[in-house]
């Protein structure tokens, strides 16, 4: 990334400590803040129960990257993006840790000023590749999509047999 845009998220970060047992995302509340892990452990409980673990270096709350760089668009029918996202999971802490956090406005200040970068098809690959939120959400895809495949098949080679 280019220095200019790191220096605007350095700005805006803000330092946090949340303790063992503590909640940072609730499933169906709203996505506030993303949160970089800097020391710690944390698990994302998805809408299916899997659990992804998150530590040191991970982020949770990336959804709201995409969703910020949307609402800074109108939709193609006319009409604004939604006034909040809603987490499909729950993020709790497993140890204590220690963490910087990006608010919602501070986020849509940045996508505001630098969304032509943030935007772009090289940048936005770069944060579905990197997320353990999307990396889940494609693995779950798939295996949903394999299953479906799989029971068509079956019924089609019953009803071939009969």
């Amino acid at each position: 990334m280019d220095e200019p845009i790191l220096d605007a998220i350095r700005e805006r970060l803000r330092q946090r400590t949340y303790t063992s047992g503590s909640t940072v995302l609730h499933r169906w509340g709203l996505v506030e803040k993303m949160v970089f892990i800097v020391r710690g452990e944390m698990e994302s409980i998805g809408e299916d129960g899997s659990v992804l673990p998150l530590s040191e270096g991970d982020v949770c709350g990336e959804e709201l990257l995409t969703w910020c760089l949307e609402r800074s668009a109108v939709n193609p029918d006319g009409t604004m993006p939604s006034k909040g996202l809603l987490s499909s999971r729950n993020v709790k802490c497993v140890t204590n840790v220690e963490a910087f956090s990006l608010s919602v406005a501070d986020l849509e200040d940045v996508t505001s000023l630098y969304s032509r970068f943030l935007k772009s098809n090289r940048v936005q690959g770069a944060i579905r590749y990197e997320s353990p939120y999307c990396r889940l959400r494609a693995a779950t895809q798939i295996q949903v999509a394999w299953r479906y495949r799989k029971r068509r098949l079956q019924k089609l080679n019953a009803t071939q047999k009969k």
